[in-house]
């Protein structure tokens, strides 16, 4: 079931093209660090270029560019941060400690999320977050391996899994 919005013509929503296009100028100007005329031509007939390409391809669309979800997005991101941030402390903690302190563990962690969209988010979420790694995703279930039972025991408490179904909420 595609999202994608079209024009009589059959073409792809322009919103969804300009989007694209100002989300890769702000991630190409954050991370060139130069902003000679030069450069920054580069960047742009770079962006118009991938632009293009995506349009041909027909993969611009309302689910590949989520534009309605900018704003929930942002706050889920800094929410996600401040676990990778405790995260990287754990696993820190757990060097540290020495192998006494690791035990790694694999489980299936259910996941009730509908989308494909926000499944993926989720499943990539627990691999961002230092200690966790998604292995794989099935439609009702994550196999996810752990550094530490606590890591799963975290995730089974439905907090992340529960921010990412609010990411689509109306």
């Amino acid at each position: 079931m595609s999202t994608e919005k079209t024009s009589s013509m059959g073409k792809p929503d322009l919103r969804y093209s300009l989007y694209l296009a100002v989300v890769l100028g702000l991630i190409w100007l954050g991370n060139s660090g130069h902003y000679s005329g030069l450069l920054l031509s580069f960047g742009a007939v770079s962006i118009l270029l991938v632009v293009w390409i995506s349009r041909r391809m027909q993969v611009v669309d309302g689910e590949s560019q989520p534009f309605h979800l900018s704003f929930r997005l942002l706050t889920y991101y800094i929410w996600l941060f401040r676990k990778i941030v405790e995260s990287n402390i754990k696993v820190a903690a757990c060097a540290w400690r020495g192998q006494a302190a690791i035990s790694p563990v694999s489980a299936r962690v259910p996941c009730k999320l509908q989308s494909d969209l926000s499944r993926v988010i989720y499943a990539n979420s627990i691999t961002l977050t230092p200690g966790t790694v998604t292995v794989s995703l099935d439609e009702g279930e994550l196999l996810v391996h752990s550094l530490t039972e606590s890591g799963l025991a975290e995730l089974r408490t439905g907090e992340m899994e529960g921010r990412v179904a609010r990411l689509e909420q109306e």
